[in-house]
C-alpha cells in the first residue's frame, strides 16, 4: 500500500503547495481523497495518470477540497478514459455533486465513461474491495454554518473525517476539523497512521493534543505558508522520540506501508 500526498496546502492558494489531497493505492484500487482547485495540475506534477484513479471520496465541499472535480473529469475524458469513475459522497450531498458536473456541461450522454455515485452515512463501513474499506464520522468543521440552515434550507453542512482500512492497516484522516475534539473521533479504533489537516487549530494546541494520541506515525498536512514556520519552531522544541513520531508533509511525499 502507498499513501501519496498530492497536495499539502491550506485553503489559501500557495506557490509552494497544491491544495490538500491524498492518493491511497492498494494492490488493485487507487482512491483519491478530495479534489480541490488545481487537482489536475497537482496530479500531473506528481506523475499520476488520471485514468489510474479508480475512485474519489470527498470529505466536504469547500472549494479547496472539491471544486477541481469538473476539470479533472474533463482531463480524464480527453485522455480517452473508458473505465467507470467511482465517486463516494455523503448521501445528502450526492445531488449537489451530480448537478455540479451537469452545470459544467459534463453530460453523461457525451462521456466515454460512466460516473458511478456511491453514498455513505456516518459509521456505516463501505467496501471498495475485499481489503479496502472506509468508515466516515462527522466532524465539527462546518458547525459554524449550521445557523444558516433556515436561510438556505437546501444546503447541507456536512464534513467528515475518515478511517481507511487497507490490507489490515488502519489510517485515520481527520480532514478539516472544527475543534481539538475532532482529533479523537476514531479514538476507539487503534490505528497505524494518523493524518491530520492543521489549518483550523492553533499549532501549539494541535501538537500538544497529537502527542497524547496512541499511534506510531502522525503526519501533518493542509499547511499554510504562514503556519509552516510556527510548526517547525514547535517541532524544534520536542524531544527526539516525539519528533520521530511526527512528519510535516510536503507535496509528493510518498509512504510505503
Amino acid at each position: 500500500m502507498q499513501i501519496k500526498f498530492i497536495g499539502t496546502g491550506s485553503g489559501k492558494t500557495s506557490l509552494n503547495r497544491f491544495h490538500s489531497s491524498l492518493l491511497i493505492s492498494s494492490e488493485n484500487y487507487n482512491l483519491l481523497i478530495d479534489a480541490g482547485d488545481g487537482i489536475s495540475k497537482a496530479l500531473l506534477f506528481n506523475k499520476i495518470n488520471y485514468s489510474s484513479i479508480d475512485g474519489i471520496i470527498f470529505t466536504h465541499l469547500h472549494p479547496d477540497h472539491f471544486c477541481g472535480l469538473p476539470s479533472l473529469v474533463v482531463q480524464m475524458k480527453m485522455m480517452n478514459r473508458k473505465k467507470p469513475l467511482n465517486i463516494y459522497i455523503q448521501s445528502d450531498l450526492k445531488d449537489v455533486v451530480e448537478k455540479f458536473l451537469l452545470y459544467t456541461y459534463l453530460l453523461p450522454e457525451r462521456m466515454m465513461f460512466a460516473i458511478n455515485y456511491h453514498t455513505f452515512i456516518e459509521d456505516n463501513r463501505i467496501a471498495l474491495t475485499e481489503k479496502f474499506s472506509i468508515l466516515a464520522r462527522k466532524n465539527l468543521h462546518l458547525n459554524k454554518l449550521v445557523e444558516y440552515s433556515t436561510v438556505y434550507p437546501s444546503l447541507k453542512f456536512e464534513s467528515y473525517s475518515l478511517l481507511f482500512e487497507v490490507a489490515g492497516k488502519k489510517i485515520v484522516f481527520t480532514a478539516d476539523i472544527g475543534s481539538k475534539a475532532d482529533l479523537y473521533l476514531f479514538n476507539d479504533i487503534p490505528s497505524d497512521i494518523f493524518i491530520t489537516e492543521t489549518t483550523h487549530i492553533e499549532p501549539e494546541i494541535l501538537i500538544g493534543e497529537l502527542l497524547k494520541i496512541d499511534v506510531g506515525k502522525i503526519i501533518l498536512t493542509h499547511i499554510s505558508d504562514e503556519s509552516l514556520s510556527v510548526l517547525n519552531e514547535i517541532m524544534a522544541t520536542l524531544q527526539l522520540h516525539q519528533k520521530n513520531r511526527i512528519v510535516i508533509a510536503n507535496d509528493a511525499l510518498s509512504l510505503e506501508i
